[in-house]
């Protein structure tokens, strides 16, 4: 049976080789570097996911803002939002739950969002040093008490919105349909490692997870990508594919062909 949905294949990458690496991650503003194997973004995705039910009441058609930069807890959030069904969109109006860092937190003052999630974005995973708003919760001090697996999971319709940007809709199937054909674009033959330098969270959504998830390989998601770094870094990280920039301009201009309700 062919894999239909995100999850699907995070979860087929877990079965096939769950100790190897699939997104590490460079801010070089920070000078922060972080790699997870399949199986420690499996166990994020799956905390993050009970967060979501068990304590956001988060099911399927749920809209999730994610404003959040291409980071790898945004991945994470992504991934999570489509083991449920969750729509992820880029805009906090109409959304059941808005999750923010540092720079989209005002946000948090003006949403009619039922939910508003914080994430500190520091190395690790850390919590705020500051105290949040009212109302406003941390990620990292709420989603450690979360179990590793999704128990009494019920797998969403392939048909479901997941992911809506710009005004345009994908489905969970259409993703991975996406994911495909760009895997095919960018010449990624299996176990490709791919650098994905980007500002953008769409880009990074597909090109640093989606793609080497259809692919069984990885990728390399740099953001602040200093100057004078990226060769050494292809020859450090063993990068076998370097993505274009410009990836969250190719469904800008019309609908996609799995478009969903608006």
């Amino acid at each position: 049976m062919a894999t239909t949905t995100p999850y699907d294949l995070l979860r087929a990458e877990l079965q096939r080789d769950s100790a190897r690496p699939l997104v590490t991650f460079y801010d070089d503003a920070t000078g922060e570097r972080v790699e997870l194997s399949v199986a420690t973004f499996d166990n994020w995705v799956a905390k993050t996911a009970g967060l979501l039910r068990d304590d956001l009441a988060t099911d399927s058609g749920a809209r999730i803002a994610v404003l959040l930069p291409p980071h790898w807890q945004a991945l994470v959030w992504a991934a999570a939002c489509w083991a449920l069904g969750a729509c992820v969109v880029d805009s906090a109006d109409g959304a059941d739950v808005l999750v923010v860092g540092p720079d989209t937190l005002d946000q948090a003052a003006t949403t009619e969002a039922e939910e508003v999630v914080a994430l500190s974005l520091r190395p690790l995973g850390g919590r705020f040093a500051d105290p949040l708003p009212i109302g406003v919760l941390d990620y990292a001090v709420e989603v450690p008490g979360h179990p590793d697996r999704l128990a009494g999971y019920v797998p969403p319709a392939a048909t479901e919105p997941a992911l809506e940007h710009r005004g345009i809709s994908h489905t969970l199937s259409g993703l991975v349909d996406q994911a495909r054909e760009r895997g095919d674009r960018l010449g990624a033959d299996p176990g490709a490692r791919l650098l994905v330098s980007t500002a953008d969270l769409r880009t990074a959504l597909l090109d640093a997870l989606l793609v080497p998830m259809v692919v069984g390989g990885s990728a390399v998601l740099v953001r602040n990508e200093a100057d004078g770094t990226r060769d050494s870094r292809i020859a450090a990280e063993r990068v076998t594919v370097v993505a274009p920039a410009g990836a969250e301009s190719e469904d800008a201009g019309a609908k996609s062909e799995d478009a969903g309700p608006d």
